[in-house]
């Protein structure tokens, strides 16, 4: 990674953020010839190092967000190609792990739900299948002998975010890219057209593109027509199974009117929990009620999951929107570019915001199916909730 200690001057293209988004943007952009710096901020609290990295196109879509579902899918489907491109440009691995995913029901309530999300899926024709509770076991034996039913889903998947980041990085780095530690806090601009960006010590550097892509810190930037973006912060747990089995599958449980997701790293040594989402902006807390939550309900799903070592404990802040979808595509200044508002959906969305960045600057082509998620949505609101409501999930409180 080409980690840099002075400000440049100039560059082709800044981009802010130094996350997955950022991360792939600039990577794409330095492999066609690009300058391209990368203003990351503080990494270690970004959705990108912090998420369980599922691929949920599927299982995560809600009655409310089917069009959040076209754009799901259409990145899910670019996801092999674009993992073995970072992987033979890095020499790491991409952390991509195949399906597939199995939910499951606690209790007849939670069955309840499931079922309608069943015939939700089989009205949008998206292939599931329904498991009994014996089925489901035999499919996954640590699940709990008390679990109701499960529902098969073959076409969601996951990925090891950390080692999709690391390897990002370094293919980023032998493509050119260069890394400048620290925050951007304004963009600056000429009448109409974006001209550079102001780091927090004043320091410049110089750009006619712009990429914002700093996730829930992009409602903090000046100089540009205010984000809608909010941190939806959410605290996760990493276990660590020792010497007693781990569950093969991913794990997405109905727990007494809530949702967790266990997902399994192919080391064997970790296992993800997650995840809580608190509206409590920017708070790095880690609280007993949050950790005991989620371990609670992953002994619901998983009884033997009591006997492995809490391994790390971690707060990180999903970028929310007012509506719960990206904000994707050219910004109200010529040259600047958002890719930021992927709430729950960033790991899953990376190679189809990186391939819309990519098509903007180089091409000033905009990819289809991109368009609804242009900031200008919020601008058409005649309500005024698009600006200022924020709906939560409609399957459950954690996400």
């Amino acid at each position: 990674m080409n980690t840099i200690s002075s400000v440049p001057v100039t560059a082709d293209v800044v981009v802010i953020g130094g996350g997955l988004m950022g991360r792939a943007a600039a990577w794409r952009l330095a492999s066609a010839g690009l300058d391209a710096v990368v203003v990351a901020g503080e990494p270690q609290a970004a959705a990108s190092n912090v998420a369980a990295g599922m691929l949920a196109p599927v299982t995560e879509t809600t009655f409310t967000e089917e069009l959040l579902l076209g754009l799901n899918l259409a990145s899910m489907e670019r996801y092999p190609s674009f993992a073995a491109e970072v992987s033979e440009a890095s020499g790491l691995p991409s952390g991509l792990r195949s399906g597939p995913t199995i939910s499951i029901a606690y209790n007849a309530d939670d069955a309840a739900r499931m079922a309608q999300l069943a015939d939700y899926l089989t009205r949008l024709g998206l292939e599931s299948t329904r498991l009994t509770s014996r089925e489901a076991r035999q499919l996954e034996p640590l699940l709990a002998p008390t679990i109701r039913a499960g529902l098969l889903v073959p076409g969601d998947a996951s990925c090891d975010n950390r080692q999709l980041l690391a390897a990002l990085r370094e293919a980023g780095g032998r493509s050119g890219v260069r890394t400048l530690t620290g925050f951007v806090h304004h963009v600056s601009s000429t009448a109409d057209r974006v001209t550079g960006v102001v780091l927090a010590d004043g320091s410049e550097i110089s750009a006619p593109t712009v990429v914002v892509a700093n996730g829930a810190w992009a409602g903090q930037l000046t100089g540009i027509p205010a984000l809608p973006v909010r941190p939806v912060k959410g605290q996760i747990l990493r276990l660590d199974p020792g010497r007693f089995p781990q569950p093969g599958l991913v794990v997405r449980a109905f727990t007494r009117g809530t949702e967790i997701y266990l997902v399994p790293r192919d080391s064997g040594h970790e296992l993800v929990v997650g995840a809580t989402s608190e509206e409590l902006g920017f708070d790095r807390r880690v609280t007993a009620g949050g950790v005991y939550e989620l371990l609670r309900d992953a002994r619901l799903a998983i009884p033997m999951s009591t006997e492995y070592v809490l391994a790390e404990t971690s707060v990180g802040y999903r970028p929310g929107t007012p509506d719960n979808a990206p904000i994707l595509g050219r910004g109200a200044l010529a040259g600047l570019v958002l890719a930021t508002g992927h709430h729950r959906n960033g790991v899953l969305l990376t190679p189809i915001t990186a391939d819309a960045v990519a098509e903007l600057i180089l091409h000033d082509r905009s990819l289809p199916v991109i368009e609804p998620f242009g900031v200008e949505r919020f601008d058409r609101s005649t309500s005024g909730r698009a600006t200022s409501e924020r709906p939560q999930n409609d399957r459950g409180v954690r996400t």
